[in-house]
């Protein structure tokens, strides 16, 4: 259920809370580490979004596995904002001791640099990647009652499509906005901060339909809240077998929310290993893993070089097919 959802989230952002203000009370929530073999003290873990979204359960599950490996605490420190690109700026001009890293996502630096100005986006080349960790699929839903079970649906409609997506610059945006382009659909991007927020005004009717992370929304519809009218991965997902992809309902639209984790550029090559082996043995366990079942994520945990390639085909085919289509993320003013 969404109350169910939502409450999960409000308890995450309270346990983040803590956190933040034990900080303030004295307990150290980082360290730069002190003489001898690292890590010598905590490795700070942020997050450029807010608590309970995927990201956020991404990061906390890694930290908790690291610091299991390493015998070191993982504090979560959440800074969300810009998509992520504040979080990122700010790892960024980190000093690269291995005490500060994070999770970051793909559409940060394949779809956020084609909806803002060129000073405003994040260059890959300005970190250092320890390794790939998960894909995160979208999904295109509409309220139950709307009778839509389809794209052809909404086509059908013959109306302005309200759609909700997850923010500017966002994989959610492209997908939906790739998908009407070729559907021909009339439609209005509605921006939201996140997967709950658009769900929640789906379901409050505030939109006709939006297109969120398959983890963001399987409950409402395994609770026959909302349908499911598309996946925008490759081919079908487990987690929603039922349910076809854009591709065959026609429409070329693969897009897709894919996370690997970062640290600031610069950091020793032996510091570099220990981070990416501990996380590679997080993987590893039977508890990750139900992890990634639980949150409908798929793993790609593959090698830094990987992740570039990965991210590469990214964003030469999402501004190829912006450039073809005509369509422009940029927010409206």
């Amino acid at each position: 259920m969404l109350f169910s959802k939502l409450n999960r989230r409000v308890l995450v952002t309270a346990v983040s809370a803590s956190v933040l203000l034990a900080g303030c009370g004295g307990v150290k929530t980082t360290s730069t580490g002190g003489k001898g073999d690292y890590p010598t003290g905590n490795i700070q873990m942020t997050v450029g979004a807010s608590p309970g979204g995927s990201t956020d359960l991404i990061t906390r599950a890694i930290a908790q596995g690291v610091g299991k490996e390493l015998g070191v605490s993982l504090p979560v420190i959440n800074k969300p904002g810009a998509n992520g690109a504040l979080n990122a700026k700010e790892l960024q001009a980190a000093k690269p001791d291995g005490y500060k890293i994070a999770v970051q996502n793909a559409s940060l630096f394949t779809i956020t640099p084609l909806a803002v100005p060129a000073g405003e986006a994040v260059r890959l080349d300005d970190f250092d990647l320890l390794g790939g960790i998960s894909q995160d699929d979208y999904v295109l839903i509409a309220p139950v009652g709307s009778g839509y079970k389809s794209i052809a649906d909404l086509k059908q409609a013959g109306k302005n499509v309200k759609y909700g997506t997850t923010g500017v610059g966002t994989g959610a945006q492209l997908a939906s906005a790739l998908t009407f382009k070729q559907a021909g659909i009339p439609a209005t991007d509605v921006p939201f901060d996140g997967g709950a927020p658009a769900l929640t005004a789906l379901l409050g009717s505030q939109v006709d339909v939006a297109t969120i992370q398959v983890g963001d929304g399987i409950e409402q519809v395994k609770a026959k809240k909302v349908v499911p009218l598309a996946v925008f991965s490759a081919e079908r997902i487990k987690f929603l077998p039922g349910v076809p992809t854009a591709k065959e309902q026609g429409y070329d639209v693969v897009v897709s929310q894919y996370r690997f984790l970062t640290a600031p550029k610069g950091i020793p090559n032996d510091v570099k290993t220990k981070l990416a082996d501990a996380a590679k043995k997080t993987y590893a366990t039977d508890a990750y893993q139900k992890f990634n079942d639980a949150h409908c994520l798929t793993p790609i945990e593959v090698s830094p070089d990987e992740v570039r390639k990965i991210l590469d085909g990214y964003a030469t085919k999402y501004k190829a097919q912006l450039d073809q289509y005509g369509i422009s993320l940029a927010a409206k003013k």
